[in-house]
């Protein structure tokens, strides 16, 4: 029998490799509005972030999601980050 692959992506703050399942997505649409992807199929440009309160806090201080996104993210998308996390 033949195994499935197992996606892996990296985290844009530590730079690992993670299994997808492991990660949250946060998506930037056509439409320049950007959100917490909770599917992982959502259309856009997306931006994956280790389910890691510790990790959400460093990319909130050091704007991590603003330089891959190219614009200003508000603070509400890294409160429902930690919300989805808890």
């Amino acid at each position: 029998m033949k195994m499935k692959k197992i996606p892996m992506r990296s985290c844009v703050v530590t730079h690992e490799k993670c299994e997808k399942k492991d990660l949250i997505r946060v998506v930037k649409n056509k439409d320049n509005e950007i959100f917490v992807d909770t599917t992982g199929k959502a259309n856009g440009k997306g931006a994956y972030l280790k389910r890691d309160i510790s990790v959400i806090e460093k990319a909130k201080k050091n704007k991590v999601l603003n330089k891959v996104f190219e614009s200003e993210i508000p603070d509400s998308i890294y409160n429902e980050l930690i919300e989805f996390i808890k």
